[in-house]
């Protein structure tokens, strides 16, 4: 099977990513990557989530992004990043044209579903380095409790 992919002219995919590079443009979809392989704007800014028996933390790798103008809410157990990144392109011009563009622009949102037991009070958020860490408190009634035995 995959074979196949491997045996089909390089043009073919050169022409597929031209084709879609048409079509956002038409439809102004122009945030979304434009590689066959890459993955699309919605999984911008990727994250990581760990959990520990205090506390569910989750780092957004954000970099070049304002942080006052980021939004971070908390509602009914789902943690929902939202925001802009400016682009770092010159604006366009008749003579100006960009060849490749990787670096995600525009709009973003993310949201997370977090375990019942977190504590909506106990919720706190940092941008540094490009990485913006929120921090949410699970509640003291969730944690394990060691029980003596008699």
């Amino acid at each position: 099977m995959y074979d196949a992919y491997l045996s089909v002219p390089s043009g073919f995919f050169s022409d597929l990513d031209r084709v879609r590079g048409e079509l956002d443009t038409l439809f102004g979809w122009g945030g979304t990557s434009r590689a066959i392989r890459s993955t699309g704007g919605s999984t911008y800014p990727p994250i990581n989530v760990g959990y520990s028996p205090q506390a569910v933390d989750v780092y957004a790798f954000a970099p070049g992004i304002d942080a006052s103008r980021t939004e971070v809410t908390l509602d009914r157990g789902v943690l929902t990043i939202a925001g802009e990144r400016a682009s770092d392109l010159p604006p366009e011009a008749p003579r100006t044209s960009v060849h490749g563009r990787e670096r995600y622009s525009g709009k973003f949102r993310r949201a997370v579903a977090l375990p019942d037991d977190v504590d909506p009070s106990q919720v706190s958020a940092t941008y540094r380095d490009g990485v913006l860490h929120v921090n949410v408190h699970r509640r003291d009634a969730a944690q394990p409790t060691r029980i003596a035995i008699d």
